[in-house]
């Protein structure tokens, strides 16, 4: 293909400054280098573009319908530069988020408030189709960053601390665990644990609690809203093991009764992760640091990390 950008600059050029030298000026080349470019374009085309010297320029049907193309194409060439710029700079661009838990979404939500009016040029939007299992979506493209509690080691991720924080038994008020400060592992033998469907080495409860001293429970069901978990343990349906964050509002109102995981406490942390090649791109430096902040003021029981 022979036409390019630099042809319909060109033409653009002599249309708004009114001859080829003063078009030459405009696009710092010499008049010799502009007359030779636009005389190329005639010789492949077989035709004048305009009628030398006259004043005003006066172009020429196949003249007029290159400028008619110039200006479609030069608006959308510049403004795709424009854009160009802005993504380069990490000041625009798309961040689609994905959670492995819906107990996330009771900070994340403020988190993405306040980043929007920071960040107004970057597409942000949670998807929730790709929960507890996340991070093939990551690595083919469909989300851009994730929320776990469960880093992966691969080689195209990257995941960065958002806070530690403590995951707590709760259970019905009338539990016979209820009054205990803090429960071992061989309490749980004959309870029915309630979690989310996700694997049990993919939970708290088993792998930091549970396993290493061998226990099983009686059963376990699972559920995937943090609301219908707490909802079946306040109606004695079975215990669960949730982050003390997701459920202080159910504390605080005395819908259930909580206890630590044994005397020093189970605690985990919670990570973001997004593709290496995106890691330092400031929106999404941004958005960590937004989340950081807007945890650290919003959420009871955490623990900061640097």
């Amino acid at each position: 293909m022979f036409l390019e950008i630099r042809h319909l600059q060109s033409l653009a050029a002599i249309r708004d400054s009114g001859g080829v030298a003063q078009a030459a000026e405009r696009l710092h080349l010499t008049q010799s280098a502009l007359s030779h470019q636009i005389k190329a374009l005639e010789d492949r085309c077989g035709g004048t573009l305009f009628v030398r010297k006259s004043r005003p320029v006066m172009f020429t049907p196949l003249g007029r319908h290159f400028l008619a193309l110039a200006e479609r194409v030069l608006p959308e060439v510049e403004r795709a530069e424009r854009e160009g710029k802005r993504l380069a700079g990490g000041a625009a661009g798309r961040l689609y988020i994905a959670i492995d838990c819906h107990s996330c979404i009771d900070w994340l939500l403020p988190s993405m408030d306040a980043y929007r009016e920071r960040w107004p040029e970057v597409e942000l939007d949670l998807s929730l189709s790709h929960s507890f299992n996340p991070l093939p979506a990551l690595l083919d493209g469909s989300v851009d960053l994730v929320i776990t509690s469960d880093p992966e080691n691969h080689p195209r991720l990257r995941f960065v601390r958002l806070f530690r924080y403590q995951s707590v038994l709760i259970m019905a008020n009338n539990h016979p665990l209820a009054a205990r400060k803090f429960i071992e592992p061989a309490d749980l033998r004959d309870e029915t644990v309630i979690t989310y469907p996700v694997n049990e080495d993919r939970l708290d409860l088993y792998r930091a609690f549970l396993n290493p001293a061998r226990v099983r429970p009686a059963a376990r069901r699972t559920a995937e809203l943090t609301s219908v978990i707490v909802q079946l343990v306040a109606s004695g349906r079975g215990v669960a093991a949730l982050p003390s964050w997701a459920v202080d509002k159910y504390l605080q109102a005395g819908y259930v009764s909580s206890s630590r995981l044994s005397r020093k406490g189970v605690w985990a942390t919670l990570h973001a992760g997004c593709r290496r090649e995106d890691a330092d791109i400031p929106y999404v430096k941004g958005f960590v640091a937004q989340a950081r902040s807007i945890s650290a003021k919003t959420l009871t029981g955490i623990r900061p990390v640097l």
